[in-house]
């Protein structure tokens, strides 16, 4: 018999904010370079946006961490916008 020997992150572990940045960033320089379909780059922000809400929602985050989640939840916010016009 073998055992799972698959590392599982430990809980309450959050995303690091620099990835999460460099995600948007990418995204924002593909729709931009017109490399990613627009509905591909909506769909990226999507997953964007519902992850950094449930960061900001979460009571036991830290509130200097908070700020910078929700700097970039507005700027995927504003993004999806632009897509959508």
């Amino acid at each position: 018999m073998t055992q799972d020997v698959t590392p599982k992150p430990p809980t309450g572990d959050r995303p690091d904010l620099q990835n999460l940045d460099a995600a948007l960033s990418h995204v924002d320089q593909q729709v931009s370079s017109g490399s990613i379909a627009s509905g591909a780059a909506k769909g990226i922000l999507y997953s964007l946006i519902e992850t950094l809400g449930t960061l900001v929602g979460d009571p036991d985050l830290p509130e200097h961490a908070r700020s910078g989640y929700e700097g970039l939840l507005e700027a995927a916010r504003e993004m999806r916008a632009k897509l959508d016009h």
